[in-house]
């Protein structure tokens, strides 16, 4: 028993350790609130503060300028499109491949007179992409280019653009066959009037969106794929296209404006009068053929009325 008790040990919790940890944690717990408190109180300040800074901060000029832009668009937003077309001719105005003044203004005539809402299509970005979006600001305007990558870069800088892009089979060096192939396909695949959706005809493009299509486009400009080199693919395919394009139209206005840029080139000079017709040539300027065709009967089976001028020039 002696050994037991002697083995025992008592241990005593004074409470003055327990009142120094409860202490502790209300400084912790009041110092932390302080800040917070702080912390909040200077956000609602600041939040109350910044209008009235940047207000009372606005220069005269600025005043004017803001004064400027209102009166010319009213309560309006300028335009998406009229800042990135003044952001892009005033980042490139020494570029040397651009259109001539005549060239331009040719085009913007035509489609500040074309019916509102205007139906615009382009093959081919270029340096006036964000010009043609700009002019034809109220309407529809589709560009359709060769280059996937950079299309879906250009979408990216600029989503207010419609870009499809379109694979090409075809090559420069080739030409004199595939308008061959068409005048022998001229009743079945290769129609002036056709839904080319459904179209096998080589010169035909067939892979755009449906919606594409089924419009009636307006105005049409060519100024796409590349052109250079016989390996290159050439603009035959668009000329094509955009003449059966014009033929086939469902609705709207029966007439179709047609611009084939770099006319002066083999290429374009062929196709154009092969499937545009020089019957339809309304102005050559510089390097720019504008074309006026009508929208023909789906039974109809020839481009050009004068047949003997058109393998004449092609020949």
């Amino acid at each position: 028993m002696k050994n037991s008790n002697s083995n025992t040990k008592l241990i005593l919790l004074h409470p003055y350790i327990q009142k120094q940890g409860t202490s502790n944690r209300l400084w912790l717990l009041a110092f932390v609130s302080f800040f917070t408190i702080a912390f909040l109180l200077t956000l609602i300040y600041t939040r109350e503060s910044i209008p009235l800074k940047s207000a009372s901060s606005t220069t005269p000029t600025m005043a004017a300028k803001s004064a400027s832009v209102s009166s010319t668009f009213g309560n309006a937003p300028l335009p998406t499109t009229v800042i990135n077309t003044l952001l892009h001719y005033a980042s490139r105005s020494n570029d040397s491949y651009h259109m001539t003044h005549a060239e331009l203004k040719h085009i913007s005539d035509v489609l500040r007179k074309c019916s509102s809402p205007c139906n615009f299509l382009v093959f081919g970005l270029t340096q006036e992409t964000l010009l043609w979006k700009a002019l034809n600001h109220n309407g529809r305007t589709v560009f359709i280019d060769e280059n996937r990558y950079y299309a879906a870069y250009f979408e990216e800088l600029h989503p207010e653009i419609d870009v499809f892009d379109v694979q090409y089979t075809t090559k420069m060096s080739e030409t004199k066959e595939l308008v061959a192939s068409v005048k022998e396909q001229i009743r079945n695949e290769c129609r002036p009037v056709q839904n080319l959706l459904f179209s096998e005809c080589k010169l035909g493009i067939n892979d755009l969106p449906n919606h594409v299509y089924e419009v009636d486009w307006d105005v049409i400009l060519i100024d796409g794929p590349r052109g250079d080199g016989p390996e290159g693919p050439g603009r035959m395919s668009p000329i094509f296209t955009a003449g059966v394009l014009a033929r086939s139209k469902k609705g709207g206005n029966p007439k179709t404006h047609i611009f084939v840029h770099d006319y002066y080139r083999h290429v374009e000079r062929i196709c154009g009068d092969e499937f545009l017709c020089k019957e339809n040539l309304v102005e050559f300027n510089d390097t720019l053929a504008h074309f006026m065709l009508e929208k023909m009967d789906e039974n109809s089976f020839e481009f050009c009325r004068n047949n003997t001028s058109s393998r004449a020039s092609s020949s």
